[in-house]
């Protein structure tokens, strides 16, 4: 089956290994951390730790702001809230592979689904003051759109406020860009990626 050039990987393994620290608030670096294998068919680039902060940081003070992460993947975005002192009672995580989500329950409830078809069905009856995201690079513009439908204040003083990592091709006028990422950022597919955000979208 034909992939997307973005995903052309010459002389890169199809699996990568990544570290789960199995910590639900603050991270423990004592203990040994699990080996997962992320096959490359589930389009989960994991998000490096320093970027992850930075990316929590982009969202503005910790509050009680229900924040929704709408593709968890290994969890590394969700650590980086939790680790910033974001309460995990006020997580929302989405995760369309089972083997994913299954791991992603020792840090709070999975929503176990394709987040466009979540996104779909919750319209007008959920709203997210604050979305972090990592989106399939492949559809990037669906999962942005997706979740600017569910982006909103919800009575909070604080505008709402959505960051992502998306590639460099991604335009969107109501987008900020905060930074470009190094080439090399992602080593399982060969995508030059940047931080962006969106504020004060009811």
């Amino acid at each position: 089956m034909n992939r997307p050039a973005m995903y052309s990987r010459p002389d890169k393994p199809l699996t990568v290994q990544v570290r789960d620290r199995n910590a639900p608030a603050r991270l423990d670096m004592t203990k040994a951390p699990e080996i997962l294998t992320v096959d490359k068919a589930t389009e989960c680039h994991v998000t490096p730790d320093p970027v992850a902060r930075r990316m929590v940081a982009y969202l503005g003070p910790v509050g009680d702001d229900l924040t929704l992460e709408p593709s968890a993947g290994t969890g590394q975005l969700v650590r980086a809230l939790l680790d910033a002192g974001h309460s995990p009672c006020e997580l929302c995580m989405v995760e369309r592979h089972k083997s994913l989500a299954h791991n992603l329950r020792r840090l709070g409830p999975v929503i176990n689904r394709c987040f466009l078809d979540y996104a779909q069905e919750v319209q007008g009856r959920a709203t997210f003051p604050r979305i972090l995201m990592n989106p399939p690079f492949s559809k990037t513009r669906q999962h942005i759109s997706a979740a600017l439908s569910l982006l909103g204040r919800g009575g909070h003083q604080e505008p709402a406020t959505l960051v992502a990592l998306v590639p460099v091709t991604y335009r969107n006028d109501a987008a900020e860009e905060l930074e470009q990422l190094p080439d090399d950022t992602f080593s399982t597919a060969k995508v030059h990626t940047k931080i962006i955000r969106f504020m004060g979208v009811e």
